[in-house]
């Protein structure tokens, strides 16, 4: 994979990198880290997760219908899986196993230690799902997951049919493998995140116009949502992928537009506070590293990481 002629910036403090709010300051990258392409030469990334204990990221290339794997240890890009059955949204659960959604089988799968798949939901009541997005896995080892239409719109990111369901957000029991509706009423949810303590679930819904982040209180012994509520205002920004830091910061995957594209970043209060520009738009990204303090972020054709001063929560 070429680098297309991008290159890094040759002083610091990286122009890339804004600060909207003086909040911004403690969590910013430091003043001598900028931001790094690690491989470039894909159609359409997504679901970057972070793997500590091998020392690799693994994303999605939707439309290659496959999944790569970057190495920390001598920067080799390879194909992981291929095919991928259109896999987008990547995350892993509390014993370290790859957690998946596919467009074009329509479920959500779990890949064993053996390399084995399981399948963990591919209905509900009975109907097929949609096309399963973006996934996350709380501390109890539930998998909350949000089930838009992207992946069956067209035949580039899987293939086309007729909904069989609305647009939702469904949580994977993890003790019973039941599945259950947490969100309705939403249009074509997309990323989804927790806050620090799981008090909270925000919601990304990127089809709206404009498009919106909102946040829900996680109530029912911790296992239903309520109190849905707009959390901030995008403007002209469309947001994608979000994860938080453990100060509770939300980092977004942000763009549709050269003065847009790359990532923004909301104090807990809605209010954007900084902002890392990229020459692509960024759809997903995952904190990593040995220390969680390496943000890697899957856009358009590429995958950029740089260091921030914080670190990202467990889990994301």
């Amino acid at each position: 994979m070429t680098d297309k002629g991008w290159q890094p910036t040759i002083s610091y403090p990286d122009p890339a990198i804004m600060v909207l709010d003086q909040r911004f300051a403690s969590v910013m990258p430091p003043m001598n880290a900028s931001v790094e392409r690690l491989a470039t030469g894909c159609r359409w990334n997504e679901g970057p997760v972070w793997f500590g204990d091998g020392r690799y990221l693994l994303w999605s290339d939707i439309p290659n219908n496959r999944i790569m794997k970057w190495e920390e240890e001598t920067g080799l890009v390879s194909v992981f899986r291929k095919p991928s059955n259109n896999a987008n949204g990547n995350t892993r659960d509390r014993i370290g196993r790859l957690v998946s959604c596919e467009h074009a089988e329509r479920r959500v799968t779990r890949t064993e230690y053996d390399g084995t798949i399981t399948v963990l939901c591919e209905a509900f009541q009975g109907k097929r799902l949609n096309s399963p997005n973006d996934i996350i896995v709380k501390s109890d080892g539930s998998i909350w997951f949000s089930d838009p239409d992207y992946g069956i719109r067209s035949n580039y990111e899987g293939g086309k049919a007729t909904p069989e369901l609305p647009t939702n957000v469904y949580r994977i029991d993890g003790v019973t493998g039941s599945t259950t509706l947490v969100a309705s009423g939403m249009e074509c949810p997309n990323g989804l995140c927790f806050s620090p303590d799981e008090s909270r679930l925000y919601v990304v819904q990127s089809d709206s116009k404009p498009s919106a982040i909102f946040v829900f209180d996680v109530v029912g012994n911790l296992t239903e949502l309520a109190n849905k509520r707009k959390f901030c205002e995008v403007g002209e920004g469309t947001p994608d992928g979000l994860r938080s830091d453990i100060e509770g910061n939300l980092w977004c995957g942000w763009g549709m537009g050269e003065s847009l594209n790359g990532l923004v970043v909301f104090a807990p209060d809605g209010k954007m506070i900084g902002r890392i520009a990229l020459p692509e738009r960024a759809a997903n990204l995952c904190f990593g590293g040995a220390k969680r303090n390496r943000l890697f972020i899957a856009a358009s054709q590429s995958i950029y990481s740089i260091y921030v001063n914080t670190q990202g929560v467990l889990g994301g």
